[in-house]
């Protein structure tokens, strides 16, 4: 049975690849209405791309390389072990410890997986605390156009957000090291990721622009530092700024100098959760998305978002884009529910193909780039007319953590395009109590069918599969293995992990996940003392 699903996905998939000839580059590219590329490439001077019938968007060319040739190639079985052993190798569980006795210990542990469908995976995950002040970072950072921007925000972002909360005496005694040359004050204990490539130190380039930011805000003469809700704000734009100005500046370093190109033309969104106490906020750029678990006192479960996506479906962003510029681009902002109708989210690091001037994209990539090895595609979308188009700036949101919020999830859309917000809880729900971890009363309501029949449903599939281990194993799972109504299909779940990477793409995301869980006796205690 599972050799004839992955037929079906293979042939199907095939047969709607439009393998079309643009300038240098080779475009192959299959659309499933389901799942499509955030970014769609043009090379508008190419008539062949112009007059073409496409069935959708066109991709980065290494995101599909053919390396499958036979039908007979694709029929490979995975038994139950081998897609247990897929689905969890990217997974890692984390409890958190005391690390500010000062501070009521509100996390009690995370969860975390990945599995890629780009190759190499663009999206990237980070935790971290931070350590001169008091805090725990939880970020998802989705990648597009390639992983490097991605990577260096997953990287780099944190410490931005760390500085920005240190009081003047701590950024005195940061600059008075780094004038003595001294070693600088541990600013984040990263709580690495089996497999992640996250890196403690920066580079010098980047240490540089981050003393830059440190000695301005030494400058306002601020005692205790920025508040959480300015610290995500500005340390989300400066990092972006900073990125944009790096591939300006004159390096003779070709690594260095080829690196910063590479971020600054691709692109990431962004959803990172700075948590201290029963203090919660997140700050979100893109189409990542944060949601609370909530278990009211009558037992009953419930979803409370914590962000918005930024894309063409929401009416604020469109409001928002055409408040920017003027009436006259109001048809043009977003086309094909694309900015520009060629990017996703609206809201995004990098891209400065849709920040910078036409001139200034010009006189930086005519400075001795090889843009074809480095993958950096040169074009200019229609109806670009008054930059930037394309922000980095957050929508951040507070909420007060109670004890009736349990678990916080935060996963780039690739879970989203497969899981609504109330499924995702639904699932963590039925994770926690097969775990055993947690005895929720999970009695619907009467007149609430929809949640009788996930029940229903999860109770067929826990026999199935082994009971996962980690919660956004357990999401993954679902995600790529349930069908249209809901129920997992083992065939289909080993079909959707035997795609070759030329195809995977074509019918799901990168999907990244991470589950944070709440001490709700530490919050509780909170509530007595004030």
């Amino acid at each position: 049975m599972s050799s004839t699903v992955s037929y079906w996905i293979l042939t199907s998939a095939r047969s709607c690849v439009t393998t079309l000839q643009g300038g240098r580059h080779l475009y192959s590219r299959c659309v499933s209405k389901r799942n499509q590329s955030k970014w769609r490439l043009f090379s508008w001077a190419s008539p062949t791309l112009r007059n073409s019938s496409l069935c959708g968007a066109f991709t980065l060319q290494k995101a599909y390389r053919h390396t499958s040739t036979e039908e007979e190639d694709f029929h490979l079985q995975l038994s139950p072990e081998q897609v247990n052993a897929v689905l969890r190798a990217g997974e890692s569980t984390y409890k958190i410890l005391d690390l500010d006795s000062k501070v009521p210990r509100s996390v009690l542990q995370f969860e975390s997986n990945q599995l890629a469908a780009n190759s190499p995976v663009e999206d990237r995950r980070g935790v971290a605390s931070c350590l001169q002040t008091s805090g725990l970072m939880f970020g998802i950072f989705d990648g597009h156009g390639g992983h490097a921007c991605a990577q260096a925000v997953s990287e780099r972002l944190f410490y931005y957000v760390a500085v920005s909360l240190m009081s003047h005496q701590t950024l005195e005694q940061m600059e008075g090291a780094m004038e003595n040359m001294k070693p600088l004050l541990p600013i984040l204990q990263w709580l690495k990721h089996p497999g992640d490539s996250i890196y403690k130190d920066v580079t010098s380039v980047h240490l540089d622009h981050l003393r830059v930011y440190w000695q301005e805000l030494l400058d306002l003469h601020m005692e205790m530092g920025l508040s959480i809700e300015e610290a995500l704000m500005y340390s989300f734009q400066r990092l972006d700024s900073d990125i944009s100005l790096e591939v300006q500046a004159p390096l003779e370093d070709e690594v260095t100098k080829n690196l910063s190109l590479q971020v600054a033309f691709s692109g990431a969104t962004a959803c990172m959760a700075h948590i201290s106490g029963v203090h919660l906020h997140v700050a979100n750029a893109g189409d990542c998305r944060a949601i609370l678990g909530v278990q009211e006192d009558n037992g009953m479960w419930s979803c409370l978002p914590l962000t918005r996506d930024h894309n063409a479906w929401n009416e604020a962003e469109l409001s928002r884009l055409k408040r920017e510029h003027p009436e006259s681009e109001n048809r043009t902002i977003i086309m094909d529910d694309r900015l520009l109708g060629v990017l996703m989210p609206c809201r995004a690091f990098g891209d400065v193909q849709l920040k910078w001037s036409k001139e200034l994209q010009r006189n930086v990539l005519e400075r001795g780039f090889d843009t074809e090895a480095l993958n950096i595609y040169q074009f200019t979308p229609s109806h670009y007319y008054t930059p930037p188009y394309l922000t980095a700036k957050p929508e951040v949101t507070y909420h007060r953590l109670r004890p009736q919020d349990k678990f916080l999830v935060l996963a780039s859309d690739g879970l989203w395009d497969m899981l609504g917000n109330e499924d995702v809880v639904r699932l963590v729900v039925g994770y926690l109590s097969e775990a055993g971890r947690h005895k929720p009363d999970l009695t619907p309501r009467p007149t609430n069918l929809g949640l009788m029949q996930s029940l229903l449903l999860q109770r067929k599939a826990s026999g199935l599969h082994a009971a996962d281990q980690n919660a956004a194993t357990h999401l993954i799972r679902h995600a790529i293995g349930s069908n249209e109504y809901g129920e997992m299909e083992p065939e289909r779940l080993a079909a959707m992990l035997t795609l070759p990477e030329d195809l995977a793409r074509m019918y799901r995301d990168d999907i990244t996940v991470t589950v944070v869980y709440f001490n709700s006796q530490s919050i509780d205690a909170s509530y007595k003392v004030d």
